[in-house]
């Protein structure tokens, strides 16, 4: 079991990098980047559901925060299934 608590922590620590790094590069590079296209072909079918219910306020965005909160969560829920098994 220590190698499937292992896998999602490692899972949830990537998820959560590729969310930070596309909203870091999102502020510098133009959407027509290769590198911004990959991570937001990655972190966009995520982030869709989310948007749907919650809008955006005014210019802020808050549709990544809540995605990372699921995330830390849902590992927190699967490290703890997991460890109890």
């Amino acid at each position: 079991m220590a190698i499937l608590i292992q896998v999602v922590q490692l899972l949830s620590f990537m998820l959560t990098a590729i969310v930070f790094l596309d909203i870091i590069v999102g502020f510098f590079l133009t959407p027509y980047h290769p590198l911004r296209r990959t991570l937001d072909s990655v972190v966009n079918p995520l982030l869709a559901p989310i948007r749907r219910i919650l809008p955006p306020v005014g210019m802020l965005d808050f549709s990544p925060m809540v995605l990372l909160v699921l995330v830390w969560v849902a590992e927190r829920v699967l490290v703890g299934l997991l460890t109890s098994i």
